[in-house]
């Protein structure tokens, strides 16, 4: 595939370690848990820090639309920048400006600086996922590649269902920039695992615009791009309104939302490392099968989800699905690109970040004009066109 459409000088990427690093892919994974926590801990936050800084809840929601779309621009730039700096020490200096950002997050004297620190979230969560999504094959043999993209993607689910709500509870126990610095902690204590276990990560080729270009010109790394917005798109144009979905379709009290989304959450964490599984026997099936299952899942809420029990049974099978998500599109980006694993993975952070921003912003629009169901199909009707497009690769040798 691209092994025939780029030249080494180009791409190259370093040769598979001799043995796998599991205390590195802790590591990383650890980084994610942070990265992720950071970006969506302010959801919990916004009533407090909006009535401590005199600004509105939905001003105050720039806390996590600023970081998302500057994540989705630092994915490309971050790695083009830096150019062949060892991914070692660029790892540990976004880790040092994350443990600094949110150090000037607890601080700020006023919103106008609390945002601007943000923006520095948003520089440190794009870099750090633009190399540490493509991370594994860098810290374990092939054939563990699967497994350890699964662990390093649990950050992820794991602290939707831990992190999110414990800094959420620590800010609500004692006060939001408690919240803040408590992550602040959190990263300097990852900044020092890595600096610990992860070993020296050599770039071989830097990260150019034309090397991203021309990424697209192998047909496996494009559908991997249209499956991800599709994918990330329709899912959080849906997921955004999962609360009032739940209350208005299925009757349930809103007392239990709670439990239910953390429920959601665990579903995602088995998802993953059940994809991860899947993954080393066949990426193409395993993606096209969440890529189907998003698509069924979706649409049933408003045919099926009428009940509190047939809501809360499609809850958790779309959390299952979509848990395998990401580490299923990432390891179809490695699998894609396999000698330009970072450029590729530069682009499916941007597309997906971006992808995040678009779909809640389109399912608001759709609620506000139309209805609440219509978000649903919008995400089973996104989620099926992935399906197709994933489908048309179905002969390619490099994604089975």
């Amino acid at each position: 595939m691209t092994t025939a459409e780029q030249t080494p000088a180009q791409a190259r990427e370093p040769e598979a370690p001799e043995r796998s690093r599991w205390a590195a892919v802790a590591a990383v994974a650890l980084g994610t848990f942070l990265l992720v926590t950071a970006e969506q801990l302010p959801i919990g936050l916004l009533t407090s820090v909006g009535s401590a800084l005199t600004v509105s809840e939905g001003a105050a929601g720039l806390m996590v639309t600023v970081p998302s779309i500057v994540a989705a621009f630092a994915a490309l730039l971050v790695p083009m920048l830096v150019g062949s700096l060892n991914r070692r020490i660029l790892l540990l200096g976004l880790m040092a400006l994350m443990t600094v950002a949110n150090l000037g997050s607890a601080l700020a004297p006023n919103f106008a600086v609390l945002v601007g620190s943000r923006v520095l979230v948003g520089i440190a969560i794009g870099g750090f996922w633009a190399v540490a999504g493509g991370l594994a094959v860098r810290l374990v043999v092939p054939e563990d590649v699967p497994r350890a993209t699964a662990v390093i993607f649990g950050g992820v689910g794991a602290a939707n269902v831990f992190g999110v709500p414990l800094g959420t509870l620590v800010g609500d126990l004692t006060d939001w920039r408690i919240a803040f610095s408590s992550l602040s902690v959190l990263a300097l204590a990852t900044l020092i695992t890595l600096l610990a276990v992860l070993p020296g990560l050599t770039a071989a080729a830097a990260v150019r615009p034309k090397l991203l270009w021309t990424q697209f010109r192998s047909r496996g790394v494009r559908i991997g791009i249209i499956a991800t917005v599709l994918i990330v798109f329709g899912h959080f144009a849906a997921y955004t309104f999962v609360s009032p979905a739940l209350q208005q379709l299925s009757g349930i009290d809103e007392r239990y939302i709670g439990p239910l989304l953390f429920a959601f959450g665990v579903a995602g964490m088995i998802g993953n490392f059940v994809a991860g599984s899947a993954l080393s026997r066949s990426t193409h099936r395993t993606v096209l099968t969440i890529a189907v299952a998003l698509a069924v899942a979706m649409p049933l809420f408003q045919l099926l989800g009428g009940t509190t029990v047939g809501g809360i049974v499609l809850l958790i099978a779309w959390g299952l699905s979509y848990g395998g998500a990401s580490v299923g599109l990432q390891t179809w980006m490695i699998k894609a690109a396999p000698r330009a694993v970072e450029a590729a993975s530069s682009l499916w952070v941007a597309v997906f970040n971006l992808s995040i921003g678009l779909g809640a912003l389109v399912g608001g629009v759709i609620v506000d004009t139309l209805t609440l169901p219509g978000v649903l199909w919008l995400g089973g009707v996104c989620a099926l066109l992935a399906a197709v497009a994933i489908w048309t690769a179905r002969t390619d040798e490099a994604l089975r």
